[in-house]
């Protein structure tokens, strides 16, 4: 099927086949539409002039990996800190899953474990993260034991909370109807 969350074919072809372009994604999904924040990594890789490689991207000179993010469009709403964060997370994903950002989720034993290992990486918060843990399980297949319980209530059959519930335009809009919702809701509600 794969993934729909940039709109563009071609980055979301990249999302798809590539995890690290995938957790890339997910690191940027923040202060910008979700659509930019998932087409970044393709621009990424036509920027570098080669496929992302978690190796290559944790020892790039930093200034250097700054302006790239920087260069207009710029990837992110806030460039140098995004280019840092996207390094940090790749050098862990060197040291800790030998470069292979898929052994992020392919290796863990159970949902809690899955959970757990987002969650540590730079930019993934815990509401981040199961919504990242929803998404593998609910469109990629990644369904170790516990996961719908690890990321709830994101993993929820038949929500539309968040992107793990995009498959196209119609779906992108029903999450985003769900979450002006709650806004306005947790709105009303505020002191």
């Amino acid at each position: 099927m794969g993934l729909h969350l940039s709109q563009i074919d071609e980055a979301d072809v990249l999302l798809t086949n590539d995890p690290l372009a995938l957790l890339i994604g997910m690191v940027l999904d923040q202060q910008i539409p979700l659509e930019r924040a998932f087409a970044a990594p393709h621009e990424l890789t036509r920027r570098l002039g080669q496929p992302l490689d978690a190796e290559e991207l944790a020892k790039h000179d930093p200034d250097a990996f700054g302006a790239i993010f920087s260069q207009p469009p710029a990837l992110h709403r806030f460039p140098g800190s995004m280019a840092k964060r996207v390094q940090a997370m790749c050098q862990i994903i060197v040291d800790a899953y030998d470069g292979d950002a898929a052994r992020v989720w392919t290796t863990a034993a159970d949902g809690k474990e899955l959970l757990k290992r987002v969650a540590a990486l730079p930019g993934f918060g815990t509401q981040k993260a199961k919504i990242f843990a929803a998404l593998l399980g609910k469109q990629l297949g990644v369904t170790p034991p516990g996961w719908r319980e690890a990321c709830a209530p994101f993993g929820d059959e038949g929500s539309f909370r968040s992107i793990a519930d995009i498959i196209d335009v119609s779906t992108r809009d029903q999450v985003r109807e769900y979450k002006k919702q709650m806004k306005a809701a947790a709105k009303s509600t505020a002191p």
